[in-house]
C-alpha cells in the first residue's frame, strides 16, 4: 500500500505563491509517476502537472504553464508543486496522485491507482 500526505495549502492573495508538498510512504519503480490534480466546487478533477523518477519532461496543463513547477526530492520521498503568481481560478482541492510507470502523458486521472486526501488551496483578495 503506497500512502501519500499533502500539505501547504492555504489562503493567498492574487500574484502569490504557494508550494506544496506530497510526501510518499514509499516510491517505488512501480509507482514512479506522481501526479498534481485539482478540483474546484461543480468541476471535474484536473490534471495540473505530472512527472516521472525516471526522467522525460514533465507535464502541465496549458492555464498553468510558465507559474507552476513541480520537482521530486526522491531521497525525501517529497514531490513539489511551485505556484507562483496565483489566480483566483486557481483555487481548488489539491491532490496528489501515483501510478505506475507508463506513457509520456500523465495528466489523466484514471491512469492513477493511489491518491492523497488533498490539500485547499484559495486565491482570493
Amino acid at each position: 500500500q503506497l500512502q501519500l500526505v499533502e500539505s501547504g495549502g492555504g489562503l493567498v492573495q492574487p500574484g502569490g505563491s504557494l508550494r506544496l508538498s506530497c510526501v510518499g510512504s514509499r516510491f517505488t519503480f512501480d509507482y514512479d509517476t506522481i501526479g498534481w490534480f485539482r478540483q474546484a466546487p461543480g468541476k471535474e478533477r484536473e490534471g495540473v502537472s505530472c512527472k516521472s523518477a525516471s526522467g522525460g519532461n514533465p507535464n502541465y496543463v496549458d492555464s498553468v504553464k510558465g507559474r507552476f513547477t513541480i520537482s521530486r526530492d526522491n531521497a525525501k520521498n517529497t514531490v513539489y508543486l511551485q505556484m507562483n503568481s496565483l489566480k483566483p481560478e486557481d483555487t481548488a482541492v489539491y491532490y496528489c496522485a501515483a501510478r505506475p510507470r507508463g506513457r509520456s502523458y500523465c495528466l489523466n486521472p484514471l491512469d492513477y491507482h493511489y491518491w492523497g486526501q488533498g490539500t485547499q488551496v484559495t486565491v482570493s483578495s
